[in-house]
């Protein structure tokens, strides 16, 4: 699916968006020769996606092998607007099918963890609870699921779900409630749903508590603008000793 087209901007309403940019923080007028190899439109678009943006609600992946699973997770959590994955690797590497990601692996940030009970530990210590996707009797439905606090989703494996480990370390474990003879889905449509339903009603029960701070949204859109330059000019950048403080470091 393609992004959504943004109409192209005159030379006048580029540099007044470029103004714009500079007066909130986001580009640095020196910085110019660089940034200005983007397109305004593509500029303007990853402005208004970064103002979606939401580190509230996270997710986390243990021992998802499949790749095209690890990718139609990926490509679901940054569709609507979840920043941060943690990946704890099981038997199989953790190398999402780019074809599947549909770009989305370039966008998230991914910070993977030696084992379970780090994940777990880190999140909570940055405020998170941690919530696993787990089938059995004391699970409550997702529609149900206290958002008050800042939300870590974990899922498991395909086949077994989550660790005995995982389930002792979560805060509390949520299902989708179901309404077939089927009682389970595949790990991505299982991810895909829960994320749906919880960014939506954490978007209006944390008010502006969901998104980004106005320091994470500029740290963020640098790295994009970054990302979007053509590789030989990243390469070029990265091999030069920037001064600090630049958006390309």
């Amino acid at each position: 699916m393609r992004e959504p087209m943004i109409p192209r901007m005159s030379e006048e309403e580029a540099e007044a968006f470029y103004q714009q940019l500079i007066k909130e923080g986001y580009l640095r007028e020196e910085d110019r020769p660089v940034w200005s190899m983007i397109r305004p439109e593509r500029l303007k678009r990853l402005y208004q996606v970064l103002q979606e943006r939401t580190r509230y609600v996270s997710v986390v992946l243990e021992a998802v092998d499949d790749g095209h699973n690890q990718a139609a997770v990926l490509r679901s959590a940054e569709a609507f607007g979840i920043q941060n994955i943690s990946v704890v690797v099981g038997s199989a590497p953790f190398q999402p099918n780019k074809k599947v990601t549909q770009s989305a692996h370039k966008w998230v940030t991914i910070d993977r963890k030696p084992d379970i009970e780090t994940a777990v530990k880190d999140l909570k210590a940055e405020g998170y609870q941690v919530l696993a996707s787990y089938l059995g009797d004391d699970s409550e439905s997702i529609d149900d699921v206290d958002l008050s606090k800042p939300t870590a989703l974990l899922f498991g494996n395909e086949h077994n779900g989550i660790s005995s480990e995982a389930a002792e370390l979560a805060d509390g474990k949520f299902i989708i409630p179901m309404r077939g003879f089927v009682q389970s889905l595949n790990i991505s449509v299982a991810a895909a749903v829960t994320l749906y339903e919880i960014t939506r009603r954490a978007r209006i029960e944390s008010g502006d508590n969901y998104y980004l701070t106005p320091q994470e949204k500029k740290d963020l859109f640098q790295q994009w603008v970054f990302t979007n330059l053509k590789p030989r000019v990243r390469e070029k950048i990265q091999s030069e000793d920037e001064k600090e403080g630049s958006i390309l470091r």
